[in-house]
């Protein structure tokens, strides 16, 4: 069995840049800055053959390169539990993101229940102090990373290992010039 996801992976500039927002909330614990990226679609638990297919109906995608954009902070929810940078939803993005999942219900897999909200999550939080969390947002409201010219997205598995998770790729897919 495979856990994966659809993700697109970030330079090391924006690693970097994206790992400097990572301080000075009690109680939150930080992604490390190599799994820094943005999900497409989650996938789950899946057999090799699956994967498979998964591969083959990504492998037909075709979408044009775009330029992707990093910028601002936030957290899902009343009680936050997760603390991100936001990626804005431009149309080329909601484009991709739809095309991967329409290339995975065609292999069998039902359509993802959650609304799209393109996020870099940095942080899961554990009851962090909500002004601290507040403080943090609005000193980091106006980040803004440089544009990211996409040129690809991938198919990438998570193992779960005492140290956490660890992503490795498991197939790219180009984007058309």
């Amino acid at each position: 069995m495979l856990r994966l996801f659809v993700g697109i992976g970030f330079p090391p500039e924006l690693k970097l840049r994206l790992s400097m927002l990572c301080s000075g909330v009690p109680g939150a614990k930080w992604v490390d800055s190599g799994n820094f990226h943005l999900t497409l679609r989650f996938i789950g638990e899946i057999g090799e053959d699956i994967a498979a297919d998964i591969n083959d109906a990504l492998l037909r995608l075709r979408a044009r390169r775009f330029t992707l954009q990093v910028a601002g902070v936030g957290v899902f929810g009343d009680k936050p539990r997760s603390l991100w940078a936001g990626v804005e939803r431009t149309p080329e993005l909601v484009a991709l993101r739809d095309k991967v999942e329409q290339a995975l219900m065609r292999v069998g897999l039902p359509p993802e229940p959650r609304k799209f909200a393109p996020h870099v999550t940095l942080a899961r939080l554990r009851n962090p102090p909500l002004d601290t969390l507040r403080e943090f947002l609005a000193a980091h409201a106006q980040f803004r990373a440089e544009p990211l010219p996409l040129e690809g997205f991938s198919l990438i598995a998570s193992f779960q290992t005492k140290a956490g998770s660890v992503y490795e790729d498991q197939a790219d897919y180009p984007l058309l010039p």
